[in-house]
């Protein structure tokens, strides 16, 4: 299959995980993403450890969102080297960074100076809080921006303090819309000749103000009221009873949005039939889970589902990774591929979850070495100057 990017060439400054979760999604679709790092370290990310997992010489975290990339080793503050990542800017089709602002302007590859050279260039941008205002200094990683944004007060139950999420939920989300920009430019490159470039920028702030539009809208029609989170079993802060994970005989149980007297009636729970009006199932959301996680606790999780999901409740089971993996539903969606680096060592990782015509796309490429494409993008690309 013919990926929809191909002959679209990308060089990638970027480090740790927002920016090159941008490219990851670029070389997914076929684009030649070529990986500026410096020599001996490399992008830092390559020792960002997750438990101490090592996998051929770098971090996991590299190794899973820089497959599919190639690794060009250049000294930027070396003369010759930095007009060798000039010869590849000018044949690039974009070009993507995160560093700080002002950092870019420094190294001499701001979006000014580069558009001079390649006057087509799709430029993509990420920093923490934006290029102006008193935090465009500050350092922009997930956690630091989970807490600015409010995030942290959403998960948890009421008096549990602020709960940031177990990902880098904003690197990636900031990845993907950064993706989206540069694709979008992209597009109307295609279809306008006479806008062939542009400067995609975003902030890992405004994609997590972003990520959280539904209850930030409901926070200003609300008047400003403090979020309230649910005493019990709270699994969103603006929805009412049932909404929320419960514990099992066996396990837990994940119920959604449901009419809390069929529910009653359903788990044979009379205490609940009483709740008719669908308003107090937010007004008296705690007194319901609590009633729900009562009643819950008297049979196993796959007894309930086979009540509930019948009568079309909207219902899940709550699995663990390694239950997840061995499940039926999972294996039919063949969502782990297996990848094979340039010295032969292979693991397995997860695919992108898009499909064209049908079929997944794939890439049976692994994370680059450090400076393993060097030799071969010279020849390739910088020699034919």
């Amino acid at each position: 299959m013919q990926k929809p990017l191909e002959d679209i060439l990308v060089v990638d400054f970027s480090q740790f995980l927002s920016g090159p979760s941008a490219s990851l999604k670029l070389a997914d679709f076929g684009a030649k993403v070529i990986k500026i790092e410096r020599p001996k370290t490399g992008d830092i990310c390559r020792e960002l450890y997750i438990s101490n997992v090592k996998m051929n010489g770098d971090s996991s975290v590299f190794h899973a969102i820089n497959r599919n990339k190639e690794s060009f080793t250049a000294n930027l503050k070396n003369e010759k080297e930095k007009q060798e990542v000039w010869a590849l800017i000018k044949k690039a089709d974009i070009v993507i960074h995160n560093f700080r602002p002002g950092v870019m302007q420094r190294l001499g590859f701001d979006y000014p100076s580069v558009q001079k050279v390649n006057p087509d260039i799709i430029y993509g941008e990420i920093s923490g809080y934006g290029n102006e205002g008193p935090w465009k200094d500050k350092p922009g990683q997930d956690l630091l921006v989970q807490a600015l944004s409010g995030m942290t007060g959403l998960s948890g139950n009421a008096g549990d303090g602020p709960v940031p999420m177990g990902l880098s939920i904003v690197d990636i989300l900031t990845g993907v819309h950064l993706a989206q920009g540069l694709l979008a430019c992209l597009v109307r490159r295609g279809i306008n000749q006479e806008q062939k470039g542009g400067l995609v920028r975003v902030s890992m702030l405004e994609s997590a103000v972003d990520f959280q539009f539904e209850t930030i809208t409901t926070f200003y029609e609300d008047g400003g009221e403090k979020i309230s989170r649910s005493q019990k079993n709270n699994a969103h802060a603006y929805l009412g009873a049932p909404y929320g994970i419960y514990q099992t005989e066996d396990g837990y149980l994940a119920l959604a949005m449901a009419s809390i007297p069929e529910l009653g009636d359903l788990l044979g729970c009379e205490e609940l039939l009483a709740f008719t009006n669908p308003r107090k199932w937010y007004e008296q959301r705690d007194e319901i889970k609590r009633i729900l996680a009562d009643r819950l606790r008297d049979r196993t999780t796959e007894e309930w589902l086979r009540i509930l999901e019948p009568a079309d409740i909207w219902c899940a089971d709550v699995l663990s990774w390694d239950e997840l993996i061995e499940s039926e539903g999972f294996k039919a969606l063949d969502m782990i591929q297996k990848v094979q680096m340039g010295d032969g060592f292979t693991s397995q990782t997860t695919r992108s979850p898009l499909r064209i015509n049908g079929e997944p796309l794939l890439s049976s490429v692994g994370a680059p070495k450090l400076g393993e494409h060097t030799k071969s993008i010279r020849k390739e690309l910088i020699s034919r100057n």
